[in-house]
């Protein structure tokens, strides 16, 4: 309420009370004194500034401290966003060498792999042609064993049949160089 509205309040308070037959201030100015009306406008001065000023204080006040608080709130977020972006910047830093381990790791693994694959192949290799040699061997021997055989029947045969001892000679020679003897 401004001054000029507690003036016109208090005169029309003054106009209620005298109607009602009690005590009031007369506002016709040319019924009342000089002096009343100055008094009345002195207090009126005197506090309505006080109250004037104790309203602005108060106010006043409130604005600097809620801007004393937005400004702290500001401060507060300005030091969450850094350390969001801080931690934002780490994590992409963590990502990229995570990254880069997982792919030295697969290229680790993967030439590990080849590695092996090829040892297992030469291994492979080697237990064929073991095998291959294992069976030409027995191959051999059987042949060997059955031309034995056959030249043994052979010589008895001819033995039986009555070679003479120079016949026989030539023929167990030739039966010992047929067998890989000397």
């Amino acid at each position: 309420m401004g001054m000029m509205g507690t003036l016109l309040f208090l005169a029309t308070e003054a106009i209620a009370s005298q109607e009602e037959g009690g005590f009031g201030l007369n506002l016709d100015i040319l019924e009342t004194n000089v002096i009343n009306l100055a008094i009345l406008v002195g207090v009126l001065v005197v506090f309505g500034r006080k109250f004037l000023a104790n309203t602005l204080n108060e106010r006043r006040a409130n604005i600097e401290a809620t801007i004393k608080e937005a400004e702290q709130r500001l401060a507060e977020a300005t030091a969450k966003l850094a350390e969001a972006q801080k931690s934002v910047k780490e994590s992409e830093q963590e990502a990229q060498r995570i990254l880069r381990a997982a792919e030295d790791i697969a290229k680790d693994a993967r030439e590990a792999i080849l590695a092996k694959a090829a040892v297992d192949v030469q291994r492979m290799k080697d237990v064929a042609a073991a095998d291959l040699n294992t069976e030409q061997e027995k191959a051999i021997a059987y042949v060997r064993s059955q031309v034995v055989a056959k030249a043994l029947a052979k010589v008895e045969a001819e033995l039986q049949s009555g070679v003479s001892d120079e016949t026989q000679q030539k023929l167990i020679d030739s039966s010992i160089a047929l067998l890989g003897g000397r």
